[in-house]
């Protein structure tokens, strides 16, 4: 059995998770998302549970029942609490701002660099260089903060760039200047 796919999902008050034509729906108080399933996998509510089950012991069936329980997991979590990741920006002069759907950056490029935010996300920065982004789907979230992080990845001299707010950057000691 799947260590993952065999832990139930628990289901907070006022979500509400639906299974039709192969597609899980859940709905909560900070939004609704849907997401395709197989059919390999089967889904039973008990309570403000839901189990996930499998049909078979095929290979791609247990990654499947592993899968499926998270991403309905993460589904759950996002409408209901949402996810954030946060991002800092180190340097003398690096610093980021909210202008209506555009995040605006100066990241010591000879020009500002400007990122489109799209719709179903929040951004917000602050003077102290730490740019936040959220919403309910946890993939948008992580791929949006890896995109900002990729304009300026942080070197391991100085460790000026931006990095993710729990990152660890590995310093490197520079020339010794001994003749």
């Amino acid at each position: 059995m799947s260590r993952i796919g065999k832990i139930p999902v628990k289901v907070p008050q006022g979500v509400r998770v639906t299974f039709q034509d192969e597609i899980i729906t859940v709905e909560g108080p900070k939004g609704k998302l849907s997401q395709k399933y197989h059919p390999v996998v089967t889904f039973e509510a008990q309570g403000d549970q839901i189990v996930v089950g499998r049909v078979n012991e095929e290979k791609q069936t247990r990654a499947y029942h592993g899968l499926y329980r998270n991403l309905l997991n993460n589904m759950v979590v996002g409408v209901s609490a949402g996810f954030t990741r946060a991002l800092i920006i180190t340097g003398v002069g690096y610093r980021a701002e909210v202008q209506g759907n555009l995040l605006s950056m100066s990241l010591g490029y000879s020009t500002d660099i400007y990122v489109g935010i799209p719709g179903d996300l929040t951004v917000t920065a602050d003077n102290s260089g730490k740019v936040v982004v959220s919403g309910i789907e946890k993939q948008r979230v992580g791929q949006f903060a890896s995109e900002i992080r990729r304009l300026r990845v942080p070197e391991p001299y100085k460790g000026k760039g931006i990095r993710y707010e729990d990152e660890i950057i590995r310093r490197k000691v520079g020339k010794s200047g001994v003749k």
